[in-house]
């Protein structure tokens, strides 16, 4: 599964494409300041710019703009990764991978297996494609922290620690606040904010004591904005960023590991089972994703092995600034996307959520070598 690298994405003439032209034409230091060079140096040059200087101030501000977005970018990424290199084996790393039996995550599956790195993906689903050697697939309700450190145990002992985490596993139930049960809502923070938490628990004191490893947290750009019938999701989805933000902000300043690398991914809408019956309003400015355009972003910047941002459809961006917005835009945008979610039937992870949780705690229940009471 070779990475798309056409002009045009997948998705076709969308504004990303125009944002991709400005940022490689007129917010392009190399290409600017050549022009101004020969404006300054050469007699034709030097002419157009008396003729037009209006046009040759604007090029000047461009250029400007430019060398200010690529100091910011450069500065940006010394930050994010402490100032600090770092270097990665890949015939080496073991990434985990949640939610990894179908949809964006399988394609991340795929993606990486085909560059021969070892993936372990943990889910409650079979693998819906075929896995290639370096494979390994564990069935695990991240749900429970029993579940996980058993898990755990087996992938050090067959495989390795792993050096790569990505918390990719997500659900959503589609109902509004007041039609959403109990069960409903404790399932989608189980899943999407929850397990981060015990799957870090698990695997990142293996990282820091190395000195070396990567956290990936997938949430969406309903972290930035909620729409009804997707409150507990974007409820969840916004307290895995705050996660990832302090994850981050840890890693430096409470376990001495400026080398361990986190990512975040903000991702639109995009065409999975998932997210069936969803009504996408800005076709043009925010165009309904395919699950592979998301994966090879995600795959990109692991490949990097540096900490970073990835943010899809790049529009996506403009929803960060959402919250410094006037209240009343905030509003009118919110009750705008109120049609989002009416006609959503997207796939259930677990039909009988009653059953699951009745199940869970039976499991969940100590067995005499677990027991707290101290025999003698």
């Amino acid at each position: 599964m070779p990475f798309h690298n056409g002009f045009l994405p997948r998705e076709g003439f969308k504004s990303d494409t125009v944002l991709k032209i400005i940022r490689n034409t007129a917010l392009n230091p190399g290409l600017v300041l050549p022009l101004l060079l020969l404006a300054r140096y050469t007699t034709k040059g030097q002419n157009l710019a008396i003729l037009h200087p209006l046009a040759h101030s604007r090029v000047k501000t461009l250029l400007w703009v430019g060398l200010a977005r690529w100091l910011n970018n450069w500065y940006s990424r010394r930050v994010l990764n402490n100032g600090v290199s770092d270097r990665y084996d890949w015939s080496q790393e073991v990434v985990l991978i949640t939610g990894g039996a179908g949809g964006i995550g399988g394609h991340v599956v795929q993606l990486l297996a085909e560059r021969n790195i070892k993936v372990v993906v943990l889910d409650i689903q079979p693998l819906t494609y075929d896995a290639g050697h370096n494979v390994f697939f564990f069935k695990c309700d991240i749900t429970s922290r029993k579940a996980i450190a058993a898990v755990a145990n087996e992938i050090r002992a067959g495989i390795g620690a792993p050096t790569i985490l990505i918390n990719n596993a997500g659900v959503v139930q589609g109902r509004t606040i007041l039609d959403a049960s109990e069960k409903d809502i404790r399932f989608t923070f189980d899943v999407n904010t929850f397990a981060h938490y015990w799957l870090v628990q698990e695997f990142l004191p293996s990282m820091v004591a190395v000195d070396h490893g990567m956290v990936v947290n997938v949430t969406s750009v309903a972290a930035w904005v909620t729409v009804p019938n997707m409150v507990d999701y974007a409820a969840s989805k916004a307290a895995a960023y705050a996660f990832h933000e302090g994850l981050t902000a840890e890693l430096k300043t409470r376990y001495a590991a400026p080398h361990v690398r986190t990512v975040i991914v903000n991702q639109g809408y995009t065409r999975t089972a998932l997210f069936a019956g969803y009504h996408n309003d800005s076709p043009w400015l925010m165009p309904a994703l395919e699950p592979e355009t998301v994966a090879e972003a995600i795959v990109r910047q692991i490949l990097t092995g540096e900490s970073g941002q990835v943010v899809v459809p790049a529009m996506g961006n403009a929803m960060a600034a959402l919250a410094a917005m006037p209240l009343w835009y905030q509003i009118g945008l919110r009750s705008k996307n109120e049609k989002i979610m009416t006609e959503f039937r997207g796939r259930k992870v677990v039909e009988d959520l009653d059953k699951f949780y009745e199940d869970r705690a039976v499991d969940d229940e100590p067995g005499p070598e677990e027991s707290a009471v101290l025999v003698g």
